[in-house]
């Protein structure tokens, strides 16, 4: 009953969130400018959220998520501008194939842990890139023009059915078995956990919501290239969840805001953009070592104790 209640209370504020914006947008006090702004902090909401799942939850580290945003990316582009299909098709077909890619590497891959894992996920990230870096099919090194499709209600719509999905399976028995995977592999398995089942699970889980945001993030530019879907974009996606603190999404998505907007204010300054955007991440780190909101989300922060008295 509690848990209704508090989904209920989420989808309204999640409602009146939107009808504030969408009203300030239609009257111009939110210029395109800021418009573009909130697109794509919701679209790095996704993708922090997808990768907590992974990392956060089921404690697997995995620096390849830019590669199930580039398929699902280029799947879109190709359902919209080659097949002429509606964008809804396109997102969902992104997210589809980007889940089998996702199945693919997870299947022979999450047996592997720690370091192992990564370089096999940063690996699966550069192959999908120089793919499509030689398929002319989709414009090769040049890049695809791609129509501008993506709004703010539909980015706003598969953010909340991403955060409520993703919510709703850590909650779940599927879900606390990810974190018992999390705190102890082995003892995990002991306990008659299928380790490996559930971790593939996960894996394509994010990978889903990682080929969604990958639909949107393509129709939200008008040409799509190789490059913006390199290593370092798996590491700025594995920082939201780091920053944030491992096992909270909460954080994944306070600090998805936080730094979408740093990014996007100090875009006049490329010289020293990158070098202040650093500055503020050691800082962080230096202070809040256990990320913003640590293993706690919000909702624990409003939760009430009673004080103990004295003996």
């Amino acid at each position: 009953m509690k848990k209704s209640k508090r989904f209920w209370l989420f989808l309204i504020l999640s409602v009146i969130l939107y009808g504030l914006i969408n009203y300030l947008m239609n009257v111009g006090i939110v210029n395109p400018f800021y418009s573009n702004m909130l697109i794509l902090i919701s679209i790095n909401i996704i993708l922090a959220v997808s990768l907590h799942l992974v990392i956060g939850i089921t404690g697997q580290f995995s620096i390849g998520h830019a590669g199930f945003l580039a398929v699902g990316a280029y799947i879109s582009a190709i359902f919209t501008m080659r097949l002429e299909l509606p964008f809804v098709i396109a997102i969902v077909a992104g997210g589809i194939i980007a889940t089998l890619a996702g199945l693919v590497v997870g299947i022979p891959t999450l047996r592997l842990r720690g370091d192992y894992l990564a370089i096999a996920t940063l690996g699966f990230a550069e192959i999908i890139r120089i793919i499509f870096l030689n398929f002319d099919y989709v414009g090769g090194a040049a890049g695809m023009q791609v129509s501008h499709l993506t709004t703010w209600t539909t980015t706003f719509v598969c953010l909340i059915i991403t955060i409520v999905v993703i919510t709703n399976f850590t909650n779940s028995r599927h879900g606390r078995a990810c974190i018992a995977i999390r705190e102890n592999e082995i003892a995990a398995d002991a306990m008659g956990i299928n380790t490996t089942f559930y971790k593939v699970i996960a894996f394509a889980l994010g990978s889903f919501f990682a080929g969604i945001a990958g639909g949107l993030f393509s129709h939200n530019f008008y040409i799509i290239q190789p490059t913006n879907f390199g290593f370092l974009k798996s590491f700025d996606i594995l920082i939201f969840v780091v920053l944030g603190g491992l096992g909270s999404l909460s954080g994944s998505v306070i600090s998805a805001i936080l730094l979408t907007a740093i990014s996007t204010f100090l875009q006049e300054y490329p010289e020293t953009r990158m070098i202040i955007y650093s500055l503020v991440l050691v800082v962080v780190m230096l202070y809040r070592p256990q990320g913003l909101m640590g293993t706690r989300e919000i909702t624990d922060l409003f939760k009430w104790k009673p004080v103990k008295g004295r003996n």
